[in-house]
């Protein structure tokens, strides 16, 4: 199966059934395609123009970004921040998220919030990765392309912010928004068990 069965629990919930669920409608436990088309769609606008600022200077600069972001998104972002989800404790050798959908579980999952460092090192990847382009651009007077890239960034942010983080189960995600209501629900049916030692 290419998502998880919308039809069967987490594997951190303790319900043996969905039906009745006082968050089901109000987090997004499973996905389907349609959720991650949805994060792609929003999100391909802004790298794709980066990519257009950073190869206007240089191809090599723009293989550069390109490995920032498989070594970002594919490793270092998966260890720091989704190795805390309830997704990451799912069976299978890859996630089957809207965000990070096919990325290799290479660590295990740790339940519980994220160290200081782990936040740091994940917002300040995020940060990098995309204030890099801009750079390229302020250096190569690519002014109008410059502020569409700002633009289309603040919008996606807050397109994430709106529609996703406020229905993510990641918890200790520094940029989750799921109210401590829906939080304390959540956390009934799938409580978070002992940190084990690395």
């Amino acid at each position: 199966m290419w998502f998880l069965d919308p039809e069967r629990p987490l594997a951190t919930c303790v319900a043996e059934s969905c039906v009745g669920c006082p968050v089901g409608d109000k987090l997004h436990c499973h996905f389907r395609f349609r959720e991650l088309a949805h994060f792609m769609l929003i999100s391909a606008p802004l790298f794709i123009l980066g990519g257009a600022g950073i190869y206007r200077i240089s191809g090599w600069m723009l293989a550069l970004w390109f490995l920032m972001i498989m070594g970002y998104f594919g490793f270092l972002e998966i260890r720091v921040m989704c190795s805390h989800c309830p997704h990451y404790a799912e069976p299978g050798r890859t996630l089957r998220c809207w965000a990070n959908y096919g990325a290799a579980k290479l660590w295990r999952y740790r339940p519980g919030p994220m160290s200081f460092s782990e936040k740091f090192l994940f917002l300040g990847g995020l940060i990098t990765i995309f204030v890099y382009p801009s750079a390229f651009m302020l250096l190569g007077g690519q002014w109008f392309l410059l502020l569409v890239y700002v633009v289309v960034g603040a919008g996606n942010f807050v397109t994430v912010r709106m529609f996703l983080c406020t229905q993510c189960i990641n918890f200790a995600c520094p940029l989750n928004l799921v109210e401590d209501r829906t939080r304390a629900h959540f956390r009934e049916r799938n409580p978070t068990p002992p940190e084990r030692s690395a």
